[in-house]
């Protein structure tokens, strides 16, 4: 098991528990290229999803304005924020739960925590925009530092993976945030082929003694696709699998696109794992 340095997060209102049990980051996306098919762009749609997810048992709502998706083009800082900003503000004043904004842009960040927002989600972990880790530690707010592989010199799974987390770390220490407030994320599908995915998955207890909860998101991903020969709608059982086994691994909150599936499967295998009834 994980000896957390800091056992406990608070994030809004709730108290997350490491350790205890899976929390669930239900994905809202507003931007119409995901590479999922789940993008949206009416407002209005993305609160009815943010409803939906906390109903049907997400902890965190993750609001992405632009797609990460290998080959993606960026949209302008400003096209990010408008898309954000607004979705923002409404899904925190309708939904009670922990609001997290999925961007490794410092600027698109400040506007969604002003609009209200709880967590910041960077896929590259403060290396792409250092100006984020200082975000963070001025607003006091959690952190995903994801260890992203794109364009990286390829070694060693794990240790490439630590590496990139290193990199992070040191950068978070040098702005002086919360080592409390941080996540890790190993970075599925950022960079890795088909088997280093698979090599991640099976080795990610390797990444326990950062003492740090652990964030992955295997959700509808090119590897399962690949493994499976389906589309991204039909990648639900392949996304049920990794999310299994990454609970078995140490997992403590999973990122993923079908919550109501996804609780499910996380109820069933923390019963196992954590000996919860």
């Amino acid at each position: 098991m994980t000896a957390y340095h800091a056992p406990t997060m608070i994030i809004r209102n709730r108290v997350f528990t490491w350790g205890q049990r899976t929390y669930i980051m239900g994905i809202v996306n507003v931007s119409s290229e995901s590479f999922s098919g789940d993008g949206i762009a009416d407002p209005d749609e993305a609160i009815a999803q943010a409803r939906r997810f906390a109903e049907e048992g997400a902890d965190i709502i993750d609001i992405g304005g632009m797609s990460t998706r290998p080959g993606f083009d960026e949209i302008s800082v400003t096209e990010e924020i408008e898309r954000i900003e607004p979705v923002v503000h409404a899904i925190v004043e309708a939904v009670d739960l922990p609001v997290s904004i999925d961007t490794y842009r410092s600027e698109v960040a400040s506007s969604a925590l002003e609009a209200g927002a709880h967590l910041v989600n960077d896929i590259t972990g403060f290396r792409r925009d250092p100006a984020m880790a200082r975000l963070v530690a001025g607003w006091g707010v959690p952190a995903v530092i994801m260890h992203n592989q794109r364009n990286r010199e390829f070694h060693d799974v794990i240790g490439d993976i630590k590496a990139g987390l290193d990199e992070s770390l040191a950068l978070a220490h040098d702005a002086e945030v919360d080592p409390a407030q941080l996540i890790i994320d190993p970075g599925f599908g950022f960079g890795w082929t088909m088997e280093q995915n698979l090599e991640m998955l099976r080795r990610l207890s390797e990444l326990r003694p950062y003492g740090l909860p652990l964030l992955v998101g295997t959700s509808r991903k090119s590897t399962l696709g690949a493994v499976l020969a389906q589309p991204e709608g039909g990648r639900i059982w392949g996304t049920a699998a990794t999310v299994a086994i990454a609970i078995a691994q140490g997992a403590d909150i999973v990122r993923v696109h079908d919550v109501a599936e996804m609780a499910q499967v996380v109820r069933m295998t923390d019963s196992v794992v954590r000996g919860i009834p």
